[in-house]
């Protein structure tokens, strides 16, 4: 993974440890950009602040720790998603000169049935705004075209596009060089399924993050339920030789249950929907999102626990795998950055 761009350490005061969260405020599905300006950005889903929608959230950061919130990455809805209030898990990466954005969201046509949209938009500032292409990538019901993330293999230098995935599997599919479509003869190709036994955890995968790490590909994905008083998200992990498989999950290599790798403790429920970045000193991070119990909702009068806030820690890696296993609480040792 890219080392860290060099920022203006007179504006930065030295952080030596950190506590969880860094970022106490409804954040949900982070996705972390080193930018060219030496600063980290994070993009999160939508959220409600003061009576107002944000469509896609965006903060700052020099350190990963201290977060300065910026407000509305993509203020301008597009033309085919003008109705919509659902602009979900944004992943964006900086490419010739422009720093492109995928997201989904529910287009205003629907033929009557539930449906998301992957969708790509651009801008030349990590902060935005940024402006729709004119029309989605993907289209398909129910949420199964969600959560996107590029992934560029430094091995053949070619671009692959995850996603997914709701009731179904994730999937991937290589991009053309262009980023904004894909590339000519390729097809989708599953990876990771849900649990096949009904009712059975996983009964879902989504929130898949991948990275190139010694001899493997590695991907975070994320399940079952993020919200609600029955929240029991977790992130769990898979490896391989190729970027699009196949995958060993840990729980096959090593018998690790549903191969998760981080869950939920007495403090924090539902971690994940994960993004990675690597600090100064070669330490890879996981920065998620969770729901605080002591402060589960953004608003009193809510049903579901939908105050999903930021939270990040060191991934150890153990006999070639990452493994987290909690969240931390109190006093940590900051990122090198």
């Amino acid at each position: 993974m890219p080392s860290a761009l060099p920022v203006d350490r007179t504006e930065v005061p030295p952080v030596a440890t950190y506590a969880n969260p860094i970022l106490d405020q409804d954040f949900p599905d982070p996705a972390v950009l080193l930018a060219e300006d030496g600063y980290y950005y994070a993009y999160a889903t939508q959220t409600l602040r003061d009576g107002a929608w944000i469509n896609i959230q965006v903060a700052r950061s020099a350190n990963l720790v201290d977060w300065q919130f910026l407000g509305d990455a993509m203020p301008a809805k597009p033309a085919w998603a003008s109705q919509s209030q659902d602009f979900w898990a944004p992943y964006v990466l900086f490419d010739r000169g422009r720093y492109v954005m995928y997201y989904s969201a529910t287009p205003d046509e629907t033929a009557g049935q539930p449906s998301h949209s992957l969708a790509i938009a651009v801008a030349d500032r990590p902060e935005g705004p940024f402006v729709d292409i004119g029309k989605p990538l993907l289209n398909g019901r129910g949420f199964e075209y969600i959560d996107p993330m590029v992934f560029r293999d430094p091995v053949s230098g070619r671009p692959f596009l995850y996603w997914g995935s709701g009731f179904q599997p994730i999937k991937v599919q290589q991009l053309a060089d262009d980023l904004m479509s894909f590339e000519p003869g390729s097809a989708p190709t599953d990876i990771i399924w849900p649990n096949p036994i009904a009712g059975a955890f996983p009964r879902l995968v989504e929130a898949a993050w991948v990275i190139h790490h010694g001899d493997h590909y590695y991907i975070f994905y994320s399940g079952d339920n993020c919200c609600g008083p029955n929240a029991e998200y977790g992130v769990m992990v898979a490896r391989s030789r190729q970027p699009m498989g196949p995958f060993e999950t840990l729980e096959q290599a090593k018998g690790v249950p549903h191969s998760l790798m981080l869950t939920r403790n007495e403090r924090w429920l539902a971690p994940g929907h994960n993004s990675i970045i690597e600090d100064r000193a070669g330490t890879s991070w996981i920065v998620y999102h969770a729901i605080d119990i002591e402060r589960p909702r953004q608003r009193q009068e809510d049903e579901i626990n939908s105050r999903r806030i930021l939270l990040i820690d060191p991934i150890r890696w153990e006999d070639g795998w990452p493994i987290v296993g909690t969240p931390s609480h109190g006093e940590q040792q900051a990122p090198r950055t």
